[in-house]
């Protein structure tokens, strides 16, 4: 991939995982509730998911574009509109104050199973992979499956080093910031500043 796009990816992958959503929402409130090693088990599981969603999203991108290089650009171009439309989400969501309801304490192995299983049977986090990663893929710069392959790991640690740092901050400053009503405004207007600049970024690059 063109290494001038790594910074950009890295930064709107740091901030894509510090919205507040169901995943880190989920992992705030069980390390709340319990300790930050229930919260990190939850990680795992999660970012165990990525890997699955980024698995057949390369597998397939890699078909796609052996097959025709043109539909992969009308692919990306699709994506960044995608991109625009999360973003105007983004910036019109609410909050989700106290949404998360305390539950029964589980050992580690159903801690690792749950969050998996939350992250691989959510289709949104595919179509977010799908429109998300292939912006940052240049089929002049070798193995696009490879390149996928990479991205997914850069944002499962991104994503790993963000939940796990709320994981063990939960009890005291990651709790009160997520579930302060001006903290989740404020950070869903960053997402949406930074979907939408992304979009409009990507949709002026050319293969």
């Amino acid at each position: 991939m063109d290494s001038s796009n790594l910074p950009v990816f890295i930064s709107a992958s740091f901030i894509l995982a510090m919205s507040p959503g169901p995943d880190n929402l989920f992992v705030i409130t069980q390390s709340a509730l319990y300790n930050w090693k229930a919260g990190l088990l939850i990680v795992l599981g999660l970012c165990s998911g990525l890997i699955v969603h980024s698995t057949l999203i390369a597998l397939g991108l890699a078909s796609v574009i052996n097959n025709s290089p043109i539909l992969f650009s009308t692919l990306k171009l699709v994506g960044a509109c995608y991109l625009a439309y999360l973003a105007w989400q983004a910036y019109h969501a609410g909050t989700t104050i106290n949404s998360g309801k305390k539950a029964l304490p589980l050992d580690s192995l159903r801690l690792i199973r749950r969050g998996f299983i939350m992250n691989v049977s959510n289709p949104k986090v595919s179509i977010f992979f799908l429109a998300f990663l292939p912006q940052f893929i240049d089929i002049h710069q070798g193995d696009v499956a490879n390149q996928i392959f990479f991205l997914g790991f850069i944002f499962i640690l991104v994503t790993f080093f963000v939940f796990g740092s709320m994981a063990f901050l939960s009890a005291t400053l990651a709790e009160q910031f997520i579930y302060s009503r001006q903290a989740q405004l404020f950070i869903n207007k960053l997402t949406a500043v930074v979907l939408f600049s992304l979009a409009i970024y990507m949709s002026l690059q050319t293969n």
